[in-house]
């Protein structure tokens, strides 16, 4: 008997495939554990579908992270979304990715309305003032690690020192950075300069090597049916639109300025240009969202981070508590909580709905997007810059919990953000200490590291220190 989506012949399967019901079960088993940032998502992703369900190998799952990581967006997600798809086509790829991130969109929206409700509420602002600590220390803990996995020669050095100075000292807004980036690593293999040769490969995610000729999706379907790539075709469009014309209404019906349309036009931004994960575009974020809107300040951003690191999905969930907050403020009490709750919704939407567009008009061309070493090699020298780009989002961390005060200071052609010394925060230079400390030298998991800090700022506050 033959499967009709794939040709395969039952014989040739290790097992039953699954249904598409099955699939969904597995796919919100994956959801509601998908916590510890994109690494251990991947790797967890991999644990159940390649060694548990061997629905694919390792061959397979990294082909397909390898697409994954050249797309702008949560790459996990995506990760999700493709697998999905290439088992089930649309209606698989629609559900995996839905339930990557629908947990964290719940959770997120929960604490959101806790946050605004209860937030002066002296307990809970302790437990805040403890996430924040806890933040820092995994901000710097991400500098280190894509440090040592993206800056492998002085070229990727040079390109990161460049993008910090040019985010830090000089404005200059991250999607600029990404694009110049890009288009150093394409001119550096395009010249055939060894500095941005690219090897294959996604070490530490501790995979476990399984053929594919052992499971479900083996190498035999790297070419698609014509059938199947206009399908993909018809949902990416379909996707396309579903994300570009609700901002376009928006911005006819309500006009720029309104906050529903700057939200639909500041998130749809940022939708082509997180390159790099969530860290790396939360330095931008913060600098447009607390800078120039004015939709919350430096330290309920950090919150919001706190909150995306301790529930699962996608940290960029943290995009949906900066709409929530952008729409609250800008509301009226009466209808504040509902305001909020759509901005919140609308951040979602215009980040999300993308990345089901990149994946479904992108996946059946894959091998082609693979091979092509002078793409690869701007992805990255990317990933260089984002070095750069999460540095400056730890010092802007460091100074605005540390330091109680921050100023502007002009120097030449330079203008950067200083903390005034003498208005340090003993207490939250400790706590920020002692999880750097958990981090690096106790190697306990972000979400202890997290929740040890919540309660100490807790204690902290029941005892007057905050």
């Amino acid at each position: 008997m033959t499967d009709r989506s794939f040709g395969l012949q039952a014989a040739d399967s290790p097992k039953t495939y699954p249904s598409l019901a099955e699939a969904a079960r597995v796919w919100a088993r994956i959801a509601a554990l998908s916590f510890g940032g994109p690494a251990g998502q991947i790797a967890m992703m991999h644990r159940i579908l390649v060694e548990e369900k061997r629905w694919l190998g390792d061959d397979r799952f990294l082909h397909a992270l390898n697409f994954c990581m050249l797309l702008p967006g949560p790459e996990a997600q995506q990760l999700a979304t493709y697998i999905g798809w290439l088992m089930h086509r649309t209606w698989g790829g629609v559900i995996a990715g839905v339930l990557f991130v629908l947990p964290g969109l719940v959770t997120i929206m929960a604490l959101s309305w806790i946050y605004v409700i209860f937030g002066e509420v002296g307990f809970v602002s302790g437990l805040f003032f403890g996430l924040k600590a806890a933040v820092l220390a995994i901000v710097v803990q991400a500098v280190i690690r894509v440090g040592n996995r993206a800056l492998k020669n002085p070229a990727m050095r040079v390109i990161a020192a460049l993008s910090f100075v040019a985010i830090f000292a000089l404005g200059a807004p991250f999607p600029l950075i990404v694009l110049v980036a890009a288009l150093i690593g394409f001119a550096g293999a395009r010249a055939g300069l060894p500095a941005f040769s690219v090897g294959k490969g996604h070490g530490g995610l501790g995979v476990t090597h399984i053929e594919d000729r052992e499971t479900l999706l083996g190498e035999e379907l790297a070419e698609m049916p014509t059938l199947a790539r206009r399908a993909a075709l018809a949902a990416g469009l379909v996707a396309l639109a579903l994300w570009l014309l609700p901002v376009a209404a928006l911005v006819l019906l309500l006009g720029q300025g309104n906050v529903f349309a700057d939200i639909a036009i500041f998130f749809s931004k940022m939708a082509v240009v997180t390159f790099g994960g969530a860290y790396a575009v939360l330095a931008y974020v913060a600098q447009e969202a607390v800078g120039t809107y004015g939709w919350l300040a430096p330290g309920e951003m950090l919150d919001g981070l706190g909150m995306a690191e301790t529930t699962p999905g996608p940290l960029i969930m943290v995009l949906q508590f900066v709409g929530f907050l952008g729409a609250f403020r800008q509301a009226g009490w009466d209808v504040a909580l509902l305001a909020g709750t759509l901005g919140g919704l609308l951040a979602t939407w215009v980040t999300f709905a993308p990345c089901f567009a990149w994946i479904f008009l992108g996946a059946p061309y894959i091998e082609r997007l693979r091979t092509n070493r002078a793409l690869s090699a701007a992805l990255t020298a990317v990933t260089a810059a984002v070095v750069g780009v999460i540095l400056n989002l730890a010092i802007w961390f460091a100074m605005h919990v540390i330091w109680r005060e921050v100023v502007r200071v002009e120097v030449a052609f330079f203008t950067f953000e200083w903390p005034v010394l003498s208005s340090l925060d003993l207490t939250a230079a400790t706590l920020a200490a002692l999880a750097i400390f958990a981090v690096f030298r106790l190697k306990l998991g972000i979400v202890t590291v997290l929740v040890g800090a919540a309660g100490l700022g807790g204690i902290m506050n029941a005892l007057g220190l905050v």
